[in-house]
């Protein structure tokens, strides 16, 4: 199971969000190269970037930075926030991303979602952002009408193979995963998933690397790094050795 560190970009600057709220933002860094070396040097094998001004706003606004931060590295960085047409997504290709997280184009441009994972099949990852089971777009702001469980059959139906969960109510609060959300979305057949949001201990790592079988293959983890609740190192050592 993979340990994938996240940085949230936000007006140049490395932060964190409570539950998704812009105005509870904590703020750990101005210098993010820095802190993506400092997680590929620790032993990452793949960096989570979210361009939450493009998130909130609907369009990509860190695309210099984040080509910055693709350049210094040599493992392979997914990107999600404010992709929302073609262009926008072939532009974060060509910063050298190995991923595209798509979120709100899969609930409000089915057409498009559809072209999309034609041309770029697995190189597309949805990402769920899910209230009790209930899909929310447009940096968390609007709730859909969209059940969790039905987008991530849609996506495996169009071929995709990665979906990031993430309980928008346990995002940032370090009051561990949603296990039981978790183990709902693993009982789809053929399903891959990248738990994120509230894990706060080893012990939460630990349990999570359980459901490896299940089709569990990674966590995405912010707030309990930056924190000092553990290190990357003991992070991964906790899921390679349960």
């Amino acid at each position: 199971m993979l340990i994938i560190p996240a940085i949230d970009l936000s007006r140049g600057r490395c932060v964190r969000l409570y539950q998704g709220r812009r105005e509870k933002e904590t703020f750990y860094s101005d210098d993010l190269v820095q802190v993506a070396r400092l997680w590929e040097r620790r032993g990452a094998e793949r960096l989570h970037l979210v361009d939450l001004d493009g998130a909130f706003e609907g369009r990509p606004l860190n695309s210099d930075i984040i080509a910055q931060i693709v350049r210094k590295l040599h493992i392979p960085v997914q990107l999600g926030g404010g992709l929302r047409d073609a262009e926008s997504v072939k532009n974060a290709f060509s910063l050298g991303v190995s991923k595209v997280v798509l979120g709100t184009v899969c609930v409000h441009k089915p057409a498009l979602f559809e072209q999309l994972a034609s041309l770029y099949g697995p190189r597309l990852i949805v990402g769920i952002d899910a209230r009790e089971g209930v899909v929310a777009v447009k940096g968390w702001l609007e709730e859909t009408q969209v059940r969790a469980h039905d987008l991530a059959k849609k996506a495996l139906a169009l071929g995709l193979e990665e979906i990031i969960y993430t309980d928008i109510m346990r995002d940032g609060s370090l009051a561990g995963p949603n296990f039981k959300a978790l183990e709902e979305m693993l009982s789809i057949p053929g399903i891959k998933i990248i738990a994120s949001g509230g894990i706060a201990s080893l012990e939460d790592l630990k349990m999570l690397s359980r459901m490896e079988e299940k089709g569990l293959i990674g966590a995405i983890v912010g707030k309990a790094l930056y924190d000092g609740c553990f290190t990357l190192e003991e992070a991964i050592r906790a899921v390679t050795s349960s």
